[in-house]
């Protein structure tokens, strides 16, 4: 159990159109009637709160008990940035446009007083975290950058990066339309992937024409989207989903299954699990945790047991 007596509650005022702020305040308000000391940390951007995150856990003598992100999937990224190795455990208030990781943790995206009594009195459980290594994309400190749900690269990428800059609709049905505008461009193109590290098993080299191919610590990202389905966040893999080469029309009527969060069969889709995977494909964009990642060649690593978060 956790026994938590000091917070440094973080969010970002861009966090699904303000709904990060609402949550922190509501957040705030339940841990001072707890009894908990919170300090606060708001900066005009995720990035520059996520500076400041860094700063407050430095020093080990003051350190508060846990780091809580009130805000999406995003803000979470760049947090985990900050408190990369200090062993101070994440808690979670939901208040981003997809809260994929509190979903897959079974955290309550719609009660924040919930959400605090999770911190306050749940367990700490160690997760996976996914690494990017790539020659286009470093953390905010500096080195590999670090996700705890997906990573998407090609049209994936493309879809979650036009998400971002659209304001209606919102929530999951905001990516079916950005993946309509992103199909009137190029679809597949050659990936080369190395599978490597996977115990009693030989490396492996594939190398096929495909849409998208998603890295995933977690089942699902984009609110919901069930990209990797059998993916673990505690199993020190990382799951593949390559989606092959198909037709407009074919993407078309997958991208609704996807987007209603169903297991999706279909011939041009595969699936792999490997500690350390190496994708390579031209003009491809990658996203991590729904935030710009460079772009391919890059390659992706499990590391098993990383993060603590507090969970029901």
């Amino acid at each position: 159990m956790s026994d938590i007596r000091s917070v440094l509650l973080v969010t970002n005022p861009l966090s699904g159109q303000g709904r990060g702020l609402v949550a922190a305040s509501a957040a705030r308000a339940r841990f001072v009637e707890r009894g908990v000391e919170v300090a606060e940390v708001r900066g005009a951007t995720a990035a520059e709160s996520a500076r400041l995150v860094r700063d407050a856990v430095r020093d080990p003598g003051e350190r508060p008990d846990a780091v809580v992100c009130a805000g999406g999937d995003g803000l979470v990224c760049l947090t985990l940035q900050a408190i990369a190795n200090t062993g101070v455990p994440l808690g979670l208030v939901p208040g981003g446009t997809g809260n994929d990781l509190a979903r897959e943790l079974r955290i309550p995206d719609d009660d924040v007083q919930s959400a605090v009594d999770v911190v306050l009195g749940g367990g700490i459980r160690a997760i996976d975290l996914g690494q990017v290594e790539s020659g286009t994309v470093t953390s905010e400190y500096g080195g590999p950058l670090r996700f705890a749900t997906v990573t998407g690269t090609g049209f994936d990428a493309r879809v979650t990066l036009r998400a971002n800059r659209m304001r209606r609709p919102k929530g999951s049905l905001r990516y079916t339309f950005a993946a309509l505008a992103e199909l009137t461009g190029g679809l597949a193109v050659p990936y080369r992937i190395e599978l490597s590290g996977v115990p009693g098993e030989a490396d492996t080299v594939v190398e096929t024409e495909a849409v998208m191919v998603a890295v995933g610590n977690t089942r699902t990202y984009g609110g919901g989207m069930l990209i990797c389905p059998d993916a673990r966040v505690d199993d020190g893999m990382l799951d593949l989903t390559v989606v092959g080469a198909m037709s407009r029309l074919e993407m078309v009527r997958l991208l609704p299954a996807l987007s209603a969060g169903k297991r999706v069969d279909h011939p041009a889709l595969s699936q792999y699990r490997a500690p350390t995977i190496t994708l390579t494909a031209p003009n491809a964009p990658v996203t991590a945790d729904g935030d710009p990642a460079g772009a391919l060649p890059a390659v992706f690593r499990a590391l098993p047991a990383a993060q603590p978060v507090l969970v029901p």
